[in-house]
């Protein structure tokens, strides 16, 4: 372990610097920009404890009026990418729940309001902190293949599928783990009942809420897909339109499904007539008469559903500047990915480095730990994976010398072998980085009490699989097409094919950081497919080591490097002098117009909190305290 973690003690003071207005929702220190949009450092006043930003285009798109991304204050915190779905968390921890509680009513109310993203035809993956031991704690969440999946699940005559018909299809849906992910972690830490938590989610649904810029252009995006599907036409096209910005939106059905839930269980929705209703939707997709797409049914069955289980796993952890960094272990590769990515970068001291310096050298690491990933990570049930070796810094250091500072590696790059690590050495074919979809939604939560809850949860890409279950008002996700189609490379193994109650790999990646006491010093996470882990590490290292406020760290613009011939930049660096720095290097990037969409929370001294959500990405998130103070 190097490094002291002698830098959170400046990040902690330029927060309570920049924030000590009093005020309920401090501005961000970065101006609304485009996605994305560059905020070169600029010579901060004498004795400033943060650097100053430069002011975004006048041209800029704005985020939501009603969001605001950063709030301080006592009692505890939330941060998601709804308003409406952070007040559900608020409501909540004012009335005496704890975060578990929270994040349980914020994540229903996504459900609602962020249905493309989110719900309960979905999965993902929660990180909790318990105050009272100091310890973290994981539920993995995702779905799973039914039983009759195999290696042949996404293929036709020996071919992959299309992507785009295995996405709207039967055969790309999982069973559902969202709703059991709720019931284990209110068993382990929760103290209110699911009815009560859903009880603002279920309001939300029946009174209806606002359409914004985001949810309609994510609507439009879908169109032609909830057209071919009757349940779905009716409940996101009302009257056959997109819906208007500013328009109100309900989902009876929703809020009648969620009233089952919180009347019976969660077990209402993996046995009886909601299960019943989920296996005729998926093996015989309700498709509009005349329509001409093809929609595949899928196996998916009673008992499938019936034999869901969640799994409660020891977290990932990397130690990194002294500080301890836990997250999600596989089925998800993202504490994996992100803590070999940190480890690789523990060398090099990124608070002084430049601009071209600090992305070069995390943009090679990421694309090392990416190519490890490929070969190594998959679910466990079915994988020997070699977490242990693919976090220790031998391992890191074993990987670390491929990176040169007056060259650039070449992706697809080959994998190390982290049981037998040898100095710059491969073990065997590169492994390409197979697509995922960029959508998902995170939350973070903090109480009273210091209990933290980072939760990520999912249907795949952009409005799930397209199929809403009829009168139940969810959509189902399409989270098997983050197997492997094929083989990634024939000539290697592959840890990600389909297989019976196979769990797909992922690339989410809660996270939270613990200072040498156990306490937190910060939490996040975001959306975005594999996007996700390149967005927690630049997140994560512009905070640590730039010394950025976490609000800054978020709104950074973002380069995502994933084992793969170009990097993405958003605009913000796309349109920088540091772009031609680094292509003089070697460097070939794309352009992505939008990466990720995160949201943490900061521990600040004298029991308060510091919530964080985008300024601008996705419309901006929503930040909210119990109590607003110094």
């Amino acid at each position: 372990m190097r490094g002291s973690g002698r830098r959170y003690g400046a990040i902690a003071a330029a927060a309570v610097a920049v924030f000590s207005t009093g005020a309920a929702a401090p501005p961000p220190t970065v101006p609304p920009g485009p996605p994305g949009a560059f905020h070169a450092p600029a010579k901060a006043p004498a004795g400033s404890p943060v650097k100053a930003p430069v002011a975004a285009s006048a041209k800029a798109p704005v985020a939501d009026p009603a969001k605001t991304p950063v709030a301080v204050g006592y009692g505890g915190a939330v941060a998601s990418v709804d308003a409406d779905a952070s007040a559900a968390g608020i409501e909540v921890l004012r009335r005496g729940g704890n975060a578990v509680d929270a994040a349980v009513a914020v994540a229903a109310a996504l459900g609602v309001t962020e249905p493309y993203s989110a719900g309960i035809g979905g999965g993902g993956y929660l990180v909790h902190y318990d105050a009272r031991s100091r310890t973290v704690h994981t539920v993995d969440g995702r779905e799973t293949a039914p039983a009759s999946a195999d290696a042949g699940l996404l293929t036709e005559n020996g071919a992959p599928l299309p992507f785009a018909e295995a996405m709207t299809s039967g055969r790309g849906v999982g069973t559902p783990g969202t709703p059991a992910t709720w019931a284990t972690a209110l068993d382990a830490w929760g103290s209110k009942p699911l009815g009560e938590l859903l009880a603002p989610a279920e309001r939300l649904a029946r009174e209806g809420f606002t359409v914004d810029a985001t949810y309609r252009a994510q609507t439009a995006a879908n169109e032609a897909r909830f057209r071919d599907f009757p349940a779905s036409a009716a409940l996101f096209l009302p009257g056959g339109r997109l819906p208007e910005v500013g328009s109100v939106v309900r989902n009876p059905d929703l809020a009648r499904t969620y009233a089952t839930l919180g009347e019976r269980g969660v077990g209402a929705l993996y046995r009886g007539p909601i299960a019943r209703d989920i296996v005729r939707t998926v093996r015989t997709p309700p498709v509009r008469a005349g329509a001409d797409r093809v929609v595949r049914s899928g196996d998916l069955t009673e008992r499938d559903l019936a034999a869901y289980r969640t799994v409660r796993r020891a977290p990932t952890e990397t130690a990194y500047r002294g500080l301890r960094v836990l997250s999600m272990a596989p089925s998800s590769s993202g504490g994996t990915t992100v803590g070999e990515a940190l480890n690789i970068l523990e060398s090099t001291d990124l608070s002084v480095a430049s601009e071209s310096r600090y992305l070069h050298r995390l943009i090679e690491a990421s694309r090392i730990a990416f190519a490890d990933r490929g070969r190594w990570v998959g679910d466990p049930a079915f994988e020997r994976v070699p977490v242990r070796g693919l976090l220790s810094q031998r391992y890191a250091d074993s990987r670390a010398c491929l990176i040169r500072d007056d060259a650039v590696l070449r992706s697809p790059l080959a994998p190390g072998d982290p049981r037998d690590p040898v100095p710059c050495g491969t073990a065997g074919a590169a492994v390409p980085t197979a697509y995922e979809g960029e959508n998902t939604t995170h939350l973070t939560v903090a109480d009273r009490w210091g209990n933290v809850v980072a939760y990520t949860l999912t249907i795949e890409s952009t409005g799930g699989s397209g199929i809403t279950v009829p009168g139940r008002g969810f959509l189902l996700n399409n989270e098997l097409t983050d197997f492997s189609f094929v083989p990634a490379n024939p000539a290697v193994h592959d840890p990600n094919l389909p297989g019976p109650g196979k769990r797909p790999r992922s690339s989410i990646s809660p996270t939270i950081v613990l200072d040498r006491h156990g306490l937190p010093v910060v939490a996040l996470g975001s959306p975005g497919g594999a996007t996700i882990v390149t967005t927690v590490l630049q997140t994560l290292t512009g905070f640590l080591d730039r010394e950025l406020p976490l609000v800054d760290a978020i709104a950074a613009p973002r380069a995502s490097q994933r084992n793969q011939a170009d990097t993405e930049l958003e605009p913000g660096l796309w349109n920088s002098p540091v772009r031609a720095r680094l292509e003089a290097l070697g460097h070939t990037f794309r352009q992505n117009p939008e990466i990720g969409a995160a949201t943490a929370i900061q521990r600040l001294p004298g029991g308060r909190w510091l919530a964080a959500a985008e300024t601008v990405r996705r419309g901006g998130g929503s930040a909210m305290v119990v109590r607003p103070g110094r």
